[in-house]
């Protein structure tokens, strides 16, 4: 069995396993690790743990990062700082409808990648060519959506937490107003929208588990039978299996499931 620790690349970033090979790696160490771009400057954030290299082809940790490598981390990090300034002067210039967010360079400094949102289809081959002339390296121009840029800023959500995107989400599944709708939830577009602006991610968490839950449920608006006599269904409370009901009187109450029966 092989040892494998996780690893973050960015402050908010996911956590990706690497074969912690024979090196005595423990949490809050930096490291250099094999990726699909090349090096990549990593911090260690969850202890070792055991896997079996028949099931999981980890890429492996090169070396626990040394102060020339932290040099060069830095040296990287002002690079980004410099591309993000000079590339939005050269998008005015070019008068590009186009949002620069983010800039991010591989640990040894031989390619940059823009990420941007617009409305549509930008050509930024000018933009590119003056990058390129600029820092002498390879550039990528990356468009986005305004939920991806969400989670790679990550941030808290309303709920007090780290966005869902940034902690755990590898993909955005679709979300509809439908679901809201099927939790009685607030239709207000600022209660329901997360920081991207779309509508939350979580309203699909527990959306299936209401649909399930609400089929024993007669639909609002049919006429029951209750100990008080005659009423409407106006609103479903499928947690605490009750619902409530208006009178002829217009006066409201809330009472359980069982104690209702449908008129026919």
């Amino acid at each position: 069995m092989k040892k494998a620790i996780g690893i973050r690349f960015k402050t908010n970033g996911k956590i990706y396993d690497f074969d912690a090979c024979d090196f005595e790696i423990k949490c809050g160490d930096s490291v250099i690790v094999e990726t699909e771009q090349g090096l990549g400057f990593g911090i260690v954030v969850t202890e070792k743990k055991n896997f079996n290299n028949n099931e999981r082809n980890l890429k492996k940790v090169i070396r626990i990062a040394t102060q020339s490598d932290m040099i060069q981390k830095e040296h990287s990090l002002e690079m980004e700082k410099t591309a993000f300034e000079d590339c939005l002067t050269y998008i005015d210039e070019l008068k590009l409808e186009m949002n620069l967010f983010s800039v991010e360079s591989n640990f040894d400094s031989t390619k940059m990648t823009f990420y941007f949102t617009a409305e549509g289809r930008v050509d930024f081959r000018e933009l590119v060519k003056m990058l390129v002339r600029n820092f002498r390296i390879k550039i990528e121009m990356r468009q986005v959506g305004v939920r991806n840029q969400a989670k790679m800023w990550g941030g808290i959500g309303r709920c007090g937490r780290e966005i869902c995107c940034t902690c755990f989400l590898n993909q955005f599944d679709p979300v509809s107003i439908k679901m809201a709708k099927e939790q009685n939830l607030s239709l207000n577009p600022t209660k329901i929208s997360g920081l991207c602006g779309r509508l939350m991610c979580c309203l699909d968490y527990e959306y299936k588990t209401y649909r399930e839950l609400k089929v024993k449920f007669p639909k609002c608006g049919k006429l029951v039978s209750t100990k008080n006599g005659p009423a409407r269904i106006i609103r479903h409370n499928v947690i605490r299996d009750k619902v409530t009901v208006r009178y002829e009187s217009g006066n409201e109450t809330e009472i359980n499931l069982n104690d209702i029966k449908i008129i026919d």
